[in-house]
């Protein structure tokens, strides 16, 4: 064979292969990595899932102080709540489709809303019902009526316990913990052992005190949030809104340090534990007063926050404020049925859909030109998350093109995009884990519509500087933080030496609010970085700063500087 002849076929060689690779890495190819394990849900986290919405009912003494908190200040023979009706409530939570409510059997003053032999601030101290009324048995009643699920928060924290406001359940004055931590076991027995099916547990803020035993005999079929038995998680902010892409698996470290976020998000976590992304409807209050209905939230502001929860494929949470007469408000109700008619407007009924598939590329026929501007899809995620990347597209002129690329999907994604004639439309995976197994594909038209504002959760470009330090004068360093914080969050602050070459280590971090040293489980030290991780509360009532100390060299000095680690 001559050189030339020679030359040509290695010449023919590297061309095919580059062929072979092009079309490989082209968009119509998957890229997969097959029989890899993954993280998937219970029965119970499935069960839990497929709600999709859930209502919060808040509903506290200080809901007649006008407060988010209870301070003690209303004589329990004020609190008689004459025209409560739990059946309201339930079909208040039908009004836009909710298959669950999470009822605030007791918060952070301690008052409780069932029978219980533990405390002397509760329900059954005061005039409702001759002292004979039980919410939590009528509510649990109304929602085996109306054929809904029941949740229960139970404050692991007790204001006339001393154990305030993220303590987690952690007394101020130690000789106390044990006589309270027995409180606390009796109260969850209480309310889990009770009222029938507990499909979930809320532990605000993470639970100090163990009760593995009770949860193991009595929440088998419980999802728990928080604490070091859960397996949701918080978002990170109480906006209503995640940020995209949302992954429902986490490190199992991670998520047993009971605060875990979706800052934690991880598609290679090997712990399935989903976000439910939670809410106001008066923003930014959880409890009821005339005042705070004026901070009512809009239909619009309703719509974004079921686009960037429930389309990104988490549960959405939306509270309910009962008043003092113990009903929920008319002209809430009004705003619930509104939203609700607005979801079955938009995603009732799809132009076209398909049902459990198969394979990288699942097309849909439209049977002949179609109008559209959201196509939704849903992965079978008893799975895990096998689609990690992929594009929606449309034929148009015997030729696709591409109207949206993504990458998780999970329960459910919601795509919209500018409205556009189509014969089919497809899904293409570009990235997967394992072969994708679809479980429903569905093109929708809707008219008037206006997409959600494209902002979203994203770090501050700047850094604050909120105060300086010097090791030499202060054994202890403080940043106050007051007013800084604006509402429920993460948030970081950076400790940065005047001598960027200086090297420090930073220790015995404590977060105070209100004067009390919360769990060190809200705080954690990367470098010359703190983060706060300052879990569901409405601060406007509250101080907080942080302390720490400075290890290394004698003389240290430099600023102390402050930002939102999210930010809606």
């Amino acid at each position: 064979m001559s050189k030339m002849n020679t030359k040509l076929l290695r010449f023919a060689r590297f061309f095919f292969v580059g062929l072979i690779l092009l079309n490989l890495l082209s968009s119509n190819t998957c890229i997969a990595q097959n029989n890899i394990k993954l993280a998937t849900p219970s029965k119970i986290q499935y069960k839990w899932h497929e709600q999709e919405r859930i209502m919060f009912v808040c509903l506290d003494p200080c809901t007649w102080q006008g407060r988010e908190y209870d301070n003690h200040s209303t004589p329990l023979e004020q609190i008689n709540p004459e025209k409560l009706n739990t059946d309201q409530w339930c079909e208040t939570a039908q009004l836009w489709g909710a298959k669950e409510i999470l009822f605030v059997a007791k918060h952070t003053g301690g008052f409780c809303w069932w029978q219980t032999k533990t405390t002397d601030y509760g329900i059954k101290d005061t005039p409702y019902k001759n002292g004979k009324g039980d919410v939590l048995k009528e509510l649990a009643a109304s929602c085996k009526k109306y054929g809904l699920s029941l949740g229960i928060y139970v404050y692991p924290g007790d204001e006339t316990w001393g154990a305030g406001i993220g303590s987690g359940g952690r007394t101020k004055d130690p000789t106390k913990q044990e006589a309270y931590n027995e409180v606390f076991r009796t109260q969850l027995e209480e309310t889990l052992a009770n009222y029938g099916e507990v499909i979930e547990v809320w532990f605000d803020g993470s639970c100090v005190i163990d009760v593995s035993d009770i949860l193991e005999k009595y929440a088998k079929n419980s999802v728990i949030f928080q604490g070091p038995h859960a397996t949701l998680r918080w978002s990170g902010t109480e906006s209503g809104k995640l940020f995209y892409p949302y992954w429902n698996t986490v490190k199992s470290e991670e998520l047993k340090a009971g605060v875990a976020t979706q800052v934690n998000d991880d598609p290679k976590g090997d712990a399935w534990a989903p976000v439910e992304t939670n809410t106001t409807l008066y923003d930014h209050f959880w409890f009821w007063s005339a005042k705070k209905e004026e901070k009512r939230k809009s239909l619009d502001e309703l719509m974004e926050c079921y686009y960037k929860s429930i389309g990104y494929g988490s549960v959405f949470l939306l509270n309910s404020s009962p008043d003092t007469s113990g009903l929920i408000p008319t002209a809430d109700r009004k705003l619930y049925k509104a939203f609700g008619d607005e979801i079955d407007r938009r995603f009732k009924t799809p132009i076209a859909s398909i049902d459990e598939q198969k394979g990288n590329i699942v097309e849909l026929d439209l049977v002949g030109k179609k109008k559209i501007n959201h196509v939704v899809t849903m992965e079978d995620y008893r799975m895990g998350h096998q689609i990690r990347e992929y594009k929606i597209e449309g034929f148009i002129e015997g030729i696709w093109k591409e109207l949206y690329n993504g990458q998780s999907v999970g329960r459910k994604k919601i795509d919209f995009f500018d409205e556009i004639e189509v014969s089919k439309i497809r899904l293409n995976v570009l990235k997967s884990v394992n072969e994708p197994v679809l479980r429903k594909l569905s093109a929708y038209y809707v008219e008037d519509f206006v997409a959600p504002p494209k902002h979203g959760i994203s770090p501050w470009s700047d850094w604050q500087i909120i105060g300086d330090f010097n090791t030499k004068e202060n054994t202890k360093i403080e940043a106050d933080l007051t007013g800084r914080i604006k509402m429920p969050g993460q948030f970081i602050v950076r400790v940065e030496p005047e001598n960027s070459n200086e090297k420090i280590k930073i220790s015995n971090v404590e977060l105070i609010y209100d004067g009390r040293v919360v769990l060190g489980d809200f705080t954690s030290v990367k470098g010359n970085e703190i983060n706060i991780n300052r879990t569901a509360q409405v601060i406007g009532e509250s101080t907080i700063s942080l302390r720490f100390k400075l290890e290394g060299k004698k003389e240290v000095s430099g600023e102390i500087q402050f930002k939102p680690a999210l930010i809606y």
